[in-house]
């Protein structure tokens, strides 16, 4: 059986992994990412993809990118986390391992991973969502991953949903991350924390007396220990979910959602709550069928597996 190496690329660390054809990982390993030298990203990136050849007979080799891909899937125009700036990762990993190599954008990759082995079995028409940090995304339509014209297609998180509304890190205002992501789930905390103390009892306690210290674990824990305002801060970031794809559906009609990221891992907490905004949003409701919504089922593995399928497809 055919065997290729993905490589998931973030901002603290290196995932790389050999997989076979049905998408199982046969072994893996870690780096930790030397963010601030794309000399030594791709160095790192080598060393973990040469240590794991050296053990299995491998094909190819794919890497999953946090930052704008090319259109030709070789050059890393922007990385947010990582110094890339037009940076040659196809030619400087492949040079170094004497192996054909791909670049993908990492939610585009952990898409493809979920449409071929995940959540997203069965249905040729899929939304990926990762609800982490921010807000990314990938998009397969029948069968096909889609990418733009220039490769940075599905940067949905940053659709302008509120006007003038807050600042972003993309330079815009009002994009759909700062109130359906991580950390908009956290700002919305934070707020009601300060604002109805009392609510926040659970809350406050987890993140030692002080509203500026709430971080995510904390909501989740609290939500989970029936804390109102962590509830409510996860209700509200999940009505923003559901309207967001109520507008994408609206233009892309898929025939499901799939909601990965780090978020996604509390998904029993809101995802309902997502759905039922979704369908009050939905255009036509009444008159179309409803595409169905799901948390991913890759986990933390999907943007390595979906990298190394990807590697096959040249």
């Amino acid at each position: 059986m055919a065997l290729t190496i993905g490589v998931d690329v973030g901002g603290t660390k290196i995932a790389a992994g050999v997989v076979d054809e049905d998408g199982h990982i046969v072994e893996n390993l870690l780096r930790p990412t030397p963010a601030d030298d794309p000399d030594k990203v791709a160095e790192t990136i080598a060393e973990a993809v040469l240590e794991l050849a050296g053990r299995h007979d491998v094909e190819a080799v794919g890497l999953g990118a946090a930052g704008f891909v090319d259109e030709t899937r070789s050059i890393v125009r922007f990385a947010p986390n990582l110094a890339w700036r037009e940076e040659p990762l196809q030619k400087a990993v492949a040079e170094r391992v004497s192996l054909p190599v791909v670049v993908e954008n990492d939610a585009n990759a952990m898409a493809w991973g979920e449409y071929r082995f995940g959540a997203g079995r069965g249905e040729s028409h899929v939304v990926c969502v990762t609800v982490g940090t921010g807000i990314g995304g990938g998009l397969v339509f029948g069968g096909i991953l889609y990418r733009g014209r220039w490769g940075m297609g599905a940067e949905m998180g940053h659709m302008q949903v509120v006007p003038e509304g807050r600042p972003c890190g993309c330079g815009n205002l009002g994009c759909w991350e700062q109130y359906a992501s991580g950390n908009a789930l956290v700002h919305e905390a934070r707020l009601l924390a300060e604002a109805e103390p009392g609510r926040a009892a659970r809350l406050l306690a987890l993140a030692g007396g002080s509203a500026s210290g709430i971080e995510g674990k904390h909501v989740t824990q609290a939500a989970r220990d029936g804390d109102e305002a962590a509830l409510t801060a996860f209700a509200t970031m999940a009505e923003w979910l559901g309207q967001g794809m109520a507008d994408l559906a609206a233009t892309l009609d898929p025939g499901r959602f799939i909601l990965g990221g780090g978020v996604s891992r509390a998904a029993d907490l809101w995802i309902d709550h997502a759905r039922v905004a979704f369908l009050r949003a939905l255009t036509g409701r009444d008159h179309r069928p409803h595409a169905d919504i799901r948390p991913a089922e890759l986990g933390a593995s999907a943007g390595l597996v979906g990298a190394a399928d990807l590697a096959r497809h040249p």
